[in-house]
């Protein structure tokens, strides 16, 4: 492979006017440490402070730097695809611009894929001073997310990673509206190694992942990737056909003995029953609405973002 392929770094943006600057003077220090070709792809995710002016300037003054603004936010995902869309490189790298994605990270990247590897994930090492919840939170939802899901994901993955361009076309033939990187990522498949690495404090500024934001990511990877909801369900109403049986038959004994006094009317176990086989089939509901809800946003083809300005995609391959 040669020496002198291009690589090209993709990192989402949304209101890091105090984070960019020094971010990009790391970034900056790395890249031109390789004796490289190199492209800096900036998407920037709706931000409303002057995250924009601040990507037109670098832009401005550097080729290599190019700058897509969405007309709205549309989320790191989304993001994340834009920029990967317009990658042209051998090799692709995407981060976050707040420099808890250590540049320095790189060239070990770059020789990992140079050994043979077409995807280089990075796996975050907690650090004590991390929330208890948030170190919870995030070996629970990987926990659940694998055991429901028969596309395994890489427990306390990031977003930070290094493909080659055949990994690179493969993930961006998959069409979802709703996409959840990480797992597709997984679920192509493709010869893979992990690189750990300790994650820094933030630059400047605070975290713009809300819990909200968090939930959605989780569901968007919990429905996208498994049928196990549904199948929750089907086992929930299974569990109540086979009470409701034992039931019948509890009542039709005393029928055939004869001891039909003994049957004393139960207004409070009806409704007990009533409010559990209610609220099962109002879970039941709610599982098939979300698929439905998932199936309708598919099919009306609306694009996962709109860029206000900035270059064009890169053109996919006749067949892909």
């Amino acid at each position: 492979m040669e020496t002198n392929s291009l690589i090209s770094i993709v990192v989402p943006v949304y209101n890091e006017e105090e984070a960019l600057p020094l971010f990009y003077a790391q970034l900056r220090e790395v890249l031109d440490s390789l004796n490289r070709e190199w492209e800096v792809i900036f998407v920037n995710d709706g931000s409303k402070d002057q995250t924009g002016g601040i990507l037109e300037e670098l832009a401005a003054n550097d080729p290599r730097i190019s700058a897509v603004h969405f007309s709205r936010n549309f989320g790191h995902q989304a993001a994340l695809t834009a920029g990967l869309e317009r990658s042209r490189g051998e090799f692709t790298i995407s981060m976050d611009g707040d420099g808890q994605h250590p540049p320095k990270l790189i060239p070990e990247m770059l020789r990992l894929a140079e050994s043979g590897y077409d995807i280089v994930l990075t796996q975050r090492m907690e650090a004590e001073q991390h929330s208890s919840f948030k170190k919870w939170s995030s070996e629970t939802f990987y926990k659940l997310l694998n055991k429901v899901s028969d596309t395994q994901t890489l427990p306390g993955g990031a977003d930070f990673r290094l493909m080659n361009r055949q990994a690179l076309d493969a993930l961006l033939s998959l069409p979802e509206f709703h996409k959840f990187l990480r797992g597709m990522v997984s679920w192509i498949g493709f010869r893979s190694v992990i690189l750990p690495f300790e994650v820094p404090d933030r630059l400047a500024g605070h975290t713009k992942y809300s819990l909200r934001k968090m939930l959605r990511l989780a569901s968007d990877a919990v429905f996208s990737f498994s049928m196990v909801p549904l199948y929750i369900g089907l086992s929930a109403g299974a569990l109540f056909l086979v009470l409701a049986v034992i039931e019948a038959v509890y009542v039709l004994s005393f029928w055939i003995s004869g001891n039909t006094a003994g049957l004393t009317p139960g207004w409070s176990s009806l409704m007990f029953m009533l409010l559990i086989i209610g609220a099962v089939l109002m879970i039941i509901m709610g599982f098939i609405g979300v698929y439905v809800g998932y199936i309708f946003q598919e099919v009306k083809h609306r694009p996962v973002y709109i860029v206000r300005s900035g270059p064009e995609k890169k053109e996919q391959k006749s067949g892909e």
